[in-house]
């Protein structure tokens, strides 16, 4: 029988050396009452220890949802595998769990989010591990980094090459968790969840299911209790026979910066004309850009930076519902949001699991990706996942390989370089300042996107900057957009540190781009 209890009383019950599963992105769906318990729980009386944690999404933030920080002290956790981790500015203190990780105090891994909430549901139903091509020769793959994030991860490799059936794959084993926790909205007295004022449920039936499973515990902290019989089944996402033990945390976050808005959880549908439109300027300019690669009725994956400004892009221009978006915490068309809030979208569509969204990813069930980068290597290879001097300016990949592995067509963007100050005058790009550090290199610091094994598989690689469009064409960046008022020569061949190649149809970019109105956008 399920039991409710506080959130001190649950995690007495987690041993030492436990491996402790937790369902989050970042502030959304995060237990963060119970790993605060739980953080507390071994100040006081350093149990339970040497503990592994799995987050296939980050667990907290550095803006208020502190997650898996409440775990990062000395000797808690041994090791940590993840898909992402809190992130934030490079001018302040770095995360506790950062600190632990730089500090070797842990082996800390990177592994793509959709191949961990694989390795929950092989093991839940114990079978030996996942064989995947996701990671191929990239930071996920062993002749790169085999997605250790330092030297103590380094000595416990988790990923291996295999060879099946005359083809390479990687090879990540099954986890089996002795603990899962989870989160919603409502729970009955028999342990029934329903996540009607989330965002999303990202992957807690996975959680639940590998913990319960294997003889293990599962721990759900929702905002409220109901009588039992009165959840309606089909609202019921996690069946109370999976489920432990009950924590009842009332003033839980529906995000970091959201107590509670209805539009997220798909609740109600927000007016379009409450949406705010970006200003104008350059980002806005490689937004709008970026539009115009769309096709009517694509599915279109997005992720955060650039690209999260796209739908507004759309909204503005009379074309919101032309595509849909896609992403990987599980929302299915709308408006995905931005900032704190990012990973969720209001007026939803549907919400779908995290792990369904990722194999629809994995398998490029869609049309396009849009996504950033950091850097831009001659190959074409992109890093989204470290910066070596302040590593936790990045979250890691996330979902990033997951997406790219097999997606048609990707579409990044950012600026040309680090740095520079600039705006747009008269319809044309003007540079007040050149930036000091170059983002098109010749190798990139960390491969989180190959560049040589899309040019393998046919991938359509294009690259978006305010003031050029690079396309991956024979292995080879090359330039075929121009902005207005750019010099080829000093303003982008001179900034690269990398070869590139001019198209020999090189033209100018749509001077509609470099107005401040509405450009007219076709689909």
């Amino acid at each position: 029988m399920t039991k409710v209890r506080t959130a001190t009383e649950a995690v007495s019950l987690i041993r030492d050396g436990a491996m402790v599963a937790v369902n989050s992105s970042s502030g959304l769906l995060c237990p963060d009452a119970v790993l605060e318990a739980l953080g507390q729980r071994f100040e006081a009386t350093k149990s339970p220890s040497k503990l592994t944690t799995i987050h296939p999404i980050a667990a907290g933030d550095m803006f208020g949802t502190k997650g898996v920080d409440h775990l990062a002290r000395p000797g808690m956790i041994t090791k940590i595998i993840g898909g992402s981790y809190p992130s934030g500015p490079s001018n302040a203190e770095p995360p506790l769990i950062w600190q632990r990780i730089q500090a070797e105090d842990l082996a800390a891994y990177n592994v793509p989010s959709g191949v961990i909430f694989d390795m929950l549901r092989e093991g839940a139903a114990k079978r030996p591990g996942v064989l995947t091509k996701v990671g191929l020769d990239t930071f996920a793959d062993p002749k790169r980094d085999g997605c250790a994030m330092n030297e103590t991860a380094r000595l416990n490799p988790l990923v291996r090459h295999m060879d099946f059936e005359g083809e390479d794959w990687l090879y990540f084993p099954a986890l089996r968790p002795d603990v899962a926790i989870i989160r919603g909205s409502t729970a009955d007295e028999n342990g029934n969840l329903t996540f009607e004022q989330e965002g999303a449920t990202l992957g807690a039936m996975e959680m639940a299911l590998a913990a319960h499973n294997n003889g293990g515990l599962v721990i759900a902290q929702v905002r409220r209790v109901a009588a039992q019989g009165t959840l309606k089944p089909h609202d019921v996402k996690v069946p109370g026979i999976l489920v432990d033990v009950i924590v009842e945390a009332p003033e839980q976050l529906q995000t970091t910066a959201t107590a509670y808005d209805p539009a997220i959880s798909g609740e109600i549908f927000r007016p379009l004309s409450t949406f705010d439109i970006p200003d104008f300027g350059p980002s806005k300019v490689m937004a709008r850009r970026v539009a115009q690669e769309l096709k009517q009725g694509w599915a279109v994956n997005i992720g955060f930076g650039i690209s999260a400004n796209v739908p507004r892009i759309l909204l503005e221009e009379g074309r919101h519902g032309a595509v849909t978006w896609v992403i990987e915490q599980g929302a299915v068309g709308g408006i995905p949001l931005l900032d704190f809030k990012f990973g969720c979208a209001s007026n939803a569509e549907a919400f779908v699991a995290s792990p369904h969204q990722f194999s629809y990813f994995q398998a490029g069930g869609f049309d396009c990706s849009l996504l950033s980068f950091l850097e831009i290597g001659q190959n074409g290879s992109v890093n989204v996942s470290r910066l070596a001097a302040t590593p936790h300016r990045t979250a890691g990949a996330g979902g990033f390989v997951d997406i790219t592995a097999r997606a048609k067509r990707i579409i990044f963007s950012g600026n040309f370089n680090a740095g520079a100050k600039m705006h747009i005058e008269g319809g044309r790009l003007v540079i007040d300042k050149e930036g000091k550090i170059a983002k098109i290199v010749p190798e990139v610091s960390q491969v989180s996107f190959s560049g040589g094994r899309a040019t393998e598989t046919g991938q359509e690689i294009t690259y978006v900057t305010e003031r050029c469009v690079l396309r991956l064409l024979d292995g080879k960046l090359t330039v075929t957009e121009i902005a207005p008022g750019i010099d080829l020569q000093r303003d982008l061949l001179d900034q690269a540190t990398a070869h590139l190649e001019v198209s020999p149809d090189l033209k100018e970019m749509d001077a509609a781009l470099f107005r401040d109105e509405p450009m007219g956008l076709t689909l």
